[in-house]
C-alpha cells in the first residue's frame, strides 16, 4: 500500500495506491515517499539541505521526503529545518524523522546571520492568508526576506517557492500561463510574490547564485487545498460560487517530488518552473463528483467566467515525467476523508478570489 520507488525520471512503472487514506500517519508517509527520480536527483548534488519556513503546509513532508531520498541515495547529508515552530509538535515530529530543527524568526537579522551555511537552500517562507490589512508584513515576508536570504546564502544553490498568482487570469481555453508569459499580478499578495521573484533574479544575476523559482498552484492533500474546500462545501450543503469556475491542482507529494527533482537544475539566471497538474478542472463537475460520492446534493450560484488562474506545466512534465496521482484519485480520497471527519488545517485556499485580496 503506497507508492513504489520503481522507474526513472519520475516515471513510476509500478504504482500501488491505497483505496482510502485512513489517518494522518498514513497520509504523511505517502506525501513524503520519494520516487526514484527524487533519489536520483539528490544523488547528483552534494551537501546539506536547509529548508527555510519548514513548518508550513508543505514543509514537513518535503523535508521528510528529502531525508528519505538522501538516505536511499546512500550519502551522508543533514536535512535542517528552520521555522518559528509555533506548534511544538511539528518540531518534535521532524526531529523524530531525522531532521534537525532550528527555531527562530527569519526576519531577525541576528538570527539569520547565525544560521549554518548549506550548499542547498529551499525557501518556503510566504504570507498569503490575511495579507489584506497586513500589507507591510506581507511585503516584508514575501519580498524583503528573500533579499536577505540571497545575501546570506549567496554561495548556495537556492530553490524558492513562488506562486502561479503572479500570472493573473487567462482565458479558459488558452491552456494556461507558461513560464515565458509576462506576469500580470493582481492585488498586493501577487505583487509581493512577483517582488520576491525579481529580487531572486537580481541576486542570481549579480552574484551568480544558481536558483529555481517554483510557481505552484495549487497543492492539495487531505487536510487542505481547493479540492478540500469544495468537498467541505458540498458535504456541508453550502452553495458553491461558480464565478472562478476552473482551476489546476496537484497532489502535494507530487509537488514535493517536482521541487526536489528541480534542485540540481538551479541556474543563473534562475530556472522558472510551473508546478501543477495537467488538467483544467471545472468546479461544477468536481462538485458533482463529490456530491455523488458523498450521497449529497449540490447547490450553485453564479456563472463561470471565461478566464481563471491557470498554469501550463508542460515544461515540468518534459523535464521530470508525467503526474501519476489523478484528479479522480484525489477526489475519491478526499470524499472519504471529509465524510469520515478526518482532521483539516482550517486554512481555506480562497482560490475563488478574483481581485487578489486574500
Amino acid at each position: 500500500m503506497g507508492l513504489s520507488l520503481l522507474g526513472t525520471r519520475g516515471n513510476m512503472t509500478d504504482l500501488a495506491l491505497p483505496e482510502i487514506i485512513a489517518d494522518v500517519e498514513q497520509l504523511e508517509e505517502l506525501l513524503s515517499r520519494p520516487t526514484a527520480a527524487v533519489v536520483e536527483a539528490l544523488s547528483r548534488i552534494e551537501g546539506d539541505i536547509l529548508v527555510l519556513g519548514v513548518a508550513g503546509k508543505m514543509g514537513p513532508t518535503l523535508a521528510r521526503m528529502a531525508r528519505r531520498a538522501s538516505d536511499a541515495a546512500g550519502g551522508r547529508r543533514r536535512i535542517i529545518g528552520v521555522s518559528r515552530f509555533s506548534h511544538a509538535e511539528v518540531r518534535r515530529r521532524l526531529e523524530s524523522q531525522g531532521i534537525e530543527a532550528i527555531q527562530g524568526d527569519l526576519l531577525d537579522p541576528d538570527f539569520l546571520d547565525c544560521l549554518p551555511q548549506a550548499p542547498n537552500v529551499i525557501s518556503m517562507t510566504a504570507m498569503k492568508f490575511g495579507a489584506t490589512g497586513r500589507e507591510p508584513a506581507t511585503w516584508a515576508v514575501n519580498t524583503h526576506l528573500p533579499a536577505l536570504v540571497c545575501r546570506k546564502f549567496h554561495r548556495s544553490r537556492l530553490l524558492v517557492f513562488s506562486t502561479g498568482n503572479v500570472y493573473g487570469t487567462v482565458p479558459v481555453g488558452s491552456g494556461g500561463s507558461r513560464e515565458t508569459d509576462p506576469p500580470d499580478p493582481r492585488g498586493e499578495y501577487a505583487m509581493s510574490c512577483l517582488g520576491r521573484e525579481r529580487l531572486i533574479e537580481y541576486f542570481s544575476q549579480t552574484l551568480g547564485v544558481p536558483a529555481v523559482l517554483i510557481r505552484l498552484n495549487y497543492a492539495v492533500e487531505m487536510r487542505y487545498g481547493v479540492l478540500v474546500d469544495l468537498a467541505q462545501k458540498v458535504y456541508g450543503g453550502q452553495t458553491v460560487d461558480l464565478t472562478m469556475g476552473y482551476f489546476n491542482t496537484i497532489w502535494q507529494g507530487e509537488a514535493n517530488a517536482r521541487a526536489l527533482c528541480a534542485l540540481p537544475d538551479a541556474s543563473s539566471p534562475p530556472l522558472i518552473l510551473n508546478v501543477t497538474g495537467p488538467e483544467c478542472l471545472k468546479v461544477r463537475d468536481v462538485c458533482r463528483q463529490f456530491a455523488e460520492r458523498m450521497g449529497k446534493s449540490v447547490h450553485f450560484s453564479g456563472v463561470e467566467a471565461g478566464d481563471a488562474l491557470l498554469s501550463n506545466a508542460d515544461e515540468a512534465q518534459r523535464r521530470y515525467g508525467p503526474i501519476h496521482i489523478s484528479s479522480d484519485q484525489m477526489i475519491g480520497w478526499i470524499a472519504h476523508w471529509v465524510t469520515h471527519r478526518g482532521p483539516t488545517l482550517g486554512k481555506p485556499t480562497r482560490f475563488q478570489v478574483r481581485d487578489g485580496k486574500f
